[in-house]
Formats: structure tokens, C-alpha cells, sequence
């Protein structure tokens, strides 16, 4: 397999590559989450190949629905080599049953709808038993 290239990319380059659009990821670097390498000649930014793999994971930890400042707090302890496995574990149990929570409620919503369905008569009216 051939070795990585380690030129810096171009903004557009890099999103090609991580499935993410230049706006969100100029988003991403005005958030702090992202910093370009450098800039080019005409005012571009730049990225590595470190830089491209913490966009995929910002991509994916944003996929799971963690806020902005979750995620940045996350990339800026796993910058400082501050193992935060434990605490990001946390924060998905925890998102996890917040979901779990979610689908209850719209499974009684559910029922509760089909309920007035079944009762429903012309006019919007309910039987009443």
C-alpha cells in the first residue's frame, strides 16, 4: 500500500476525502474543533493528514448527535494526551438511555394516536364510553 501523502490539502481536497462540505468544515474551524496547518499562497487553508482523520471523527462523534462544545472538549483533550475513553464512554451510556427514553415516549404517542383512530368518528369527535 503506498505511504500516505504528506503535502498539506486544500480545504476542498480534504472534504472530498471526509465527506464533509467546505462550510462545515470551516464551521468546524471557526469552533475551534479544527485548525488548518497552514495557509496557502492565496489565503487557503491547509491540512495534513492528522487533520483529515480528526474530521472523520469529528464526523462520526457529530453523527452521534454529540454537541459542539462535547466535541471540542473531547479533541482538546485527546490533543493534550489526556486519555478521555472513560469520559466519552460516559457521555454515550448516557445518550444511549436518553434515546431509549425518546422511543418510549413515541411508542405511548403511538398508541395514543392509534387509539384515537380506532374511537374516531365524523366530524372529529370522540366516542365516549
Amino acid at each position: 500500500m503506498p505511504a500516505a501523502s504528506t503535502r498539506a490539502r486544500t480545504i476542498g481536497e480534504v472534504a472530498s476525502s471526509t465527506g464533509l462540505s467546505i462550510k462545515t468544515i470551516r464551521f468546524y474551524c471557526d469552533k475551534g474543533l479544527i485548525n488548518p496547518v497552514g495557509w496557502s499562497e492565496g489565503g487557503y487553508r491547509l491540512f495534513d493528514a492528522t487533520s483529515e482523520l480528526e474530521l472523520k471523527l469529528i464526523r462520526s462523534l457529530r453523527g452521534l448527535d454529540m454537541p459542539i462544545d462535547e466535541v471540542k472538549a473531547f479533541m482538546d483533550a485527546r490533543r493534550s494526551g489526556v486519555c478521555s475513553c472513560q469520559r466519552l464512554q460516559a457521555r454515550m451510556r448516557t445518550k444511549k438511555e436518553e434515546i431509549g427514553k425518546a422511543v418510549q415516549e413515541l411508542l405511548l404517542l403511538q398508541d395514543a394516536i392509534a387509539n384515537t383512530l380506532v374511537n374516531w368518528q365524523e366530524c372529529g369527535s370522540m366516542k365516549i364510553e
